[in-house]
């Protein structure tokens, strides 16, 4: 059902498959750089996939741009020595770009600018608390983020998936009540970057208005940032203006839209860019 995780055979990985119908390139290996924007158009080709989406670093980019694709977003800082992240799509179908959704995207971002200097209400620490995810809470996880993401581009619906990156590289947090887990959210941490994804936001419905992505957001923080980690970004719905007023009223800048990305709450929808310098 998911889209598959490939390491070609110069060493880039990427993520590709009907569910989401693109390419992800995921990691770029400096083996024939050259050649790898033509690579993946050829597979995107072969599978009548809409789009390729790739996650370069600046200096990695000219080959890209070069084979007609463009800049739909950027992140400062996100490489080692200060060097920009850039996110560059290439549309293999017309109707790939055409966002039937627009006008909703733009009122969310320009209502979650607005909001950028809104206080932040402080979390109840009688009723809530703050905590890191263990392995021992992978079912109840799994329940949650069924509830809430009917569809996500990735298999965090699959106990196996779960235990696999937290083990390796991603920190699942949660808030809980009276022992109860009532909101998720993860880091996703890349160590070939200095930047780390904070994903995965989830809060039952019962429980929403409480301010809670707010603080695991900045629990999430601190716990990258102490492990070396300076940048932190997110890619979050265009279509949720409670994401996006999270990121904005936590100092994250607006870095671009990614258009018609991901299969996310049931459909293929654009995702906003935020980023944080840490």
């Amino acid at each position: 059902m998911f889209d598959k995780i490939e390491k070609l055979e110069c060493g880039s990985i990427i993520q590709h498959g009907p569910y989401n119908d693109r390419i992800y390139l995921l990691k770029v290996s400096e083996r024939k750089i050259y050649s790898l924007p033509s690579r993946l158009i050829a597979i995107a080709e072969k599978n009548g996939y809409g789009k390729i989406f790739a996650k370069v670093d600046e200096t990695q980019a000219r080959s890209f741009l070069n084979n007609q694709f463009i800049v739909e977003a950027k992140i400062s800082e996100m490489y080692p020595k200060e060097r920009e992240g850039l996110f560059l799509a290439f549309y293999l179908k017309k109707n790939r770009k055409i966002e039937p959704d627009l006008q909703l995207y733009v009122d969310n971002l320009l209502l979650a600018l607005d909001k950028k200097s809104s206080k932040t209400h402080w979390l109840n620490k009688i009723h809530f608390n703050l905590r890191q995810c263990t392995k021992d809470d992978i079912p109840v996880m799994i329940e949650i983020y069924k509830k809430i993401f009917p569809t996500y581009p990735f298999p965090i619906h699959d106990p196996e998936y779960l235990i696999k990156t937290m083990k390796n590289d991603v920190d699942y947090f949660c808030v809980e009540s009276k022992g109860k887990l009532v909101a998720l959210s993860s880091a996703e941490k890349d160590n070939s970057t200095t930047s780390a994804e904070m994903t995965d936001f989830a809060t039952l419905p019962d429980w929403r208005g409480n301010g809670l992505a707010i603080h695991l957001l900045k629990k999430m923080e601190k716990s990258i940032k102490k492990q070396g980690f300076s940048t932190a970004f997110t890619i979050a719905r265009s279509a949720s203006a409670g994401m996006n007023i999270t990121f904005s009223k936590s100092g994250y800048t607006y870095g671009g839209r990614l258009i018609n990305n991901t299969n996310i709450s049931g459909k293929i929808e654009s995702m906003n860019v935020w980023h944080k310098k840490l």
